[in-house]
């Protein structure tokens, strides 16, 4: 955290720490937040200039991949992050037994299969490939969306299923993971797909063109609920708080909408709320062990 220099009386300076120490850091432009995503575009632009009218600073760093920004949080190098939902941050907290907290929801995003092989979850054949992100979070969810459409039967009660886990006798399919970055690369030589997001709009894939997506509002989707991230400590810097609400300003939530082709949907639930949902999250990890 950077102090800007004074000459003003020590009690002057020791009532600017303190403030310093509850709202960000400051410089020439007014209260600096460090945020960090893995996705940063036309949504975080409207961001930006809608927290400088409140007088807040962004300096957004655009992480290449999702291993990267939990870890900067953690170590101080950004004081938030957003970019992740409530089932990876567990992941992350769990292996690394840290205690991110979120502090605010945005939204959710559907995980769809997609095909360029078939135009119906009818026409995948028995024994037909299907390509899955490899990282276990959206792995163990890529497994649930095939569950749910009928393509496979997931075996025992994990909250966080493999391959292994499949009953292959009673499964329609098989899959194969591979990093999530090549599962709409795999398209052409697949039977279909589930892939993120992110790598829709990278790949030119459009969203509209899923064979099938998972129910945001089914209360088994909660995991998924995408957050702002902050230390543990920070959860209630008032600072932070008021970012949360930026984000849900209209010009904001227009813009989410463009830049992910109206393929996320909003989510309203308060900290405390996330923390509840998290702890379960957490603790389903934890008995899968």
């Amino acid at each position: 955290m950077k102090f800007r220099r004074t000459l003003a009386i020590p009690v002057l300076i020791a009532t600017a720490a303190l403030t310093l120490t509850a709202c960000g850091s400051d410089d020439a432009s007014g209260t600096v937040v460090r945020i960090g995503t893995t996705d940063k575009d036309k949504a975080f632009e409207v961001f930006e200039q809608k927290a400088k009218e409140q007088g807040i600073t962004l300096k957004v760093t655009n992480f290449s991949d999702y291993k990267q920004p939990n870890t900067a949080l953690s170590q101080k190098q950004i004081d938030l992050n957003l970019f992740q939902h409530l089932q990876f941050l567990g992941q992350y907290n769990v292996a690394s037994s840290d205690t991110l907290t979120p502090i605010g929801s945005t939204y959710i995003v559907p995980l769809g299969l997609y095909s360029k092989k078939h135009k119906a979850l009818t026409d995948i054949p028995a024994g037909g490939e299907i390509a899955i992100p490899n990282d276990p979070t959206n792995q163990a969810r890529a497994l649930f969306v095939l569950q749910a459409a009928g393509l496979l039967k997931i075996t025992g009660n994990s909250v966080q299923p493999t391959p292994a886990d499949i009953d292959k006798g009673a499964s329609k399919v098989r899959v194969t993971p591979v990093d999530a970055a090549q599962t709409a690369l795999s398209l052409p030589s697949v039977d279909g797909s589930v892939i993120n997001n992110t790598f829709l709009e990278r790949s030119g894939v459009d969203p509209k063109s899923a064979l099938y997506k998972d129910d945001p509002k089914n209360p088994a989707a909660e995991p998924y609920i995408n957050v702002i991230v902050s230390r543990a400590e920070d959860k209630t810097n008032p600072t932070y708080l008021k970012l949360v609400e930026i984000w849900k300003d209209p010009a904001v939530a227009t813009a989410h909408a463009e830049a992910t082709k109206d393929t996320a949907v909003a989510v309203s639930r308060p900290g405390p709320e996330l923390e509840q949902i998290l702890d379960r999250v957490q603790q389903g990890i934890r008995t899968a062990k």
